[in-house]
């Protein structure tokens, strides 16, 4: 989902996303993941009054019959370097893992349709080559890898972090950069709420009698947008692929008939519930791709609590939790959160928010 990096002019302002903003100082940003994956601090949003509180506590927050939703897809390690015939360096960020798929290049404009760029192992001999086949005037071109985008990826490719943390990856990142239950490989941007679960968290949490479900939503080049006003206008954000399983559906069916909680981990597994949404608040099984752009507005159809992270100001990511939370609530739980110094975006604190009509996961 589209987000904005605060590094970057903001030459698309809209004067609609002004009650999305908020002053966040450079230094709030996570660079890098905690020390523990379930480290992190959390802001509470589960009743009246913000509660500060840790990640850890996640699972005393929820109750038994709640059914937790994960996506589990797998980030691809789709940036790759390359290097034109004159010499000069080409970044490339693979879209798929098809040999032929869309990719973002940087520079793009100064490679031409049919040049073949050449990509070298960290020995310095060439090992492939990868050729652009179509660019088009905006948005992602074509290319084909040879001997194949997947064995590119994995002989040279590099976690694709996002643009705001501002260094190169390093190690750490491979494993943390990823979720513990990460499945099939298509995504180009973690989804992140998932980056704070444990396996000892989830053994906790099944402790307490909450169900666990998966779903796959390939996060893709889109998450690397700002929100544009053609956006705020049509309601449409950009394509995604998802696929909730058969078992996932019937998770949830089991969920409403005892009295649980559908709760969403992170604004991909919400994206897809709510997608895939049928009457009666529950899902439809089975593949299909979404343009939903969730807002103040929308009536949630599956999803009654989310776990997420703190996102960017003016992002569509933003947007979506204020449409569960409340706006005002939540912009107020951020203006804490920048004055208690939470740590913010892909490796940073987390919250827990509930619509402010439905109480604490314990109320009746």
């Amino acid at each position: 989902m589209a987000r904005r990096d605060p590094a970057e002019p903001d030459e698309l302002d809209d004067p609609r996303l002004d009650p999305y903003d908020y002053p966040l100082d450079d230094a709030l940003i996570a660079r890098h993941p905690p020390e523990d994956r379930d480290g992190g601090r959390l802001l509470d949003l589960s009743g009246p009054a913000l509660r500060l509180g840790l990640v850890r506590e996640l699972p005393d927050l929820l109750r038994e019959g709640d059914l937790l939703v994960v996506n589990d897809t797998r980030v691809m390690h789709a940036r790759l370097r390359a290097r034109r015939a004159s010499g000069g360096a080409v970044e490339l960020l693979l879209l798929s893992a098809e040999d032929e798929t869309e990719a973002l290049l940087r520079p793009a404009r100064r490679v031409q349709v049919g040049e073949r760029l050449q990509v070298s192992g960290p020995d310095g001999a060439v090992i492939g080559e990868i050729t652009l086949l179509e660019r088009p005037e905006s948005g992602p071109c074509r290319v084909r890898c040879a001997p194949g985008a997947a064995a590119l990826m994995a002989a040279v490719g590099e976690v694709p972090l996002p643009p705001y943390l501002r260094r190169a990856p390093v190690p750490e990142d491979a494993a943390r950069y990823q979720t513990v239950f990460a499945g099939a490989p298509g995504a180009v941007a973690a989804p992140t709420a998932g980056l704070h679960l444990t396996e000892a968290m989830l053994q906790r949490l099944s402790a307490r009698g909450v169900a666990f479900a998966r779903l796959t939503l390939h996060v893709g080049a889109g998450t690397f947008q700002n929100l544009r006003p053609a956006d705020l206008n049509s309601g449409l954000l950009h394509e995604e692929p998802y696929l909730v399983p058969e078992e996932t559906a019937a998770a949830v069916a089991a969920c409403r008939a005892r009295g649980g909680r559908v709760v969403a981990v992170g604004t991909t597994s919400a994206r897809t519930l709510e997608s895939a949404a049928l009457p009666g608040r529950l899902v439809r099984a089975g593949p299909g791709r979404t343009r939903l752009f969730i807002r103040e507005g929308h009536v949630f159809g599956v999803v009654d609590a989310m776990f997420t992270n703190l996102h960017l100001p003016r992002s569509s990511l933003l947007m979506l939790v204020s449409a569960l939370g409340g706006r005002e609530r939540v912009m107020q739980a951020y203006e804490a959160a920048v004055a208690e110094r939470f740590r913010f975006f892909s490796y940073g604190d987390a919250m827990f928010v509930c619509p402010p009509t439905r109480g604490a996961p314990g109320d009746d």
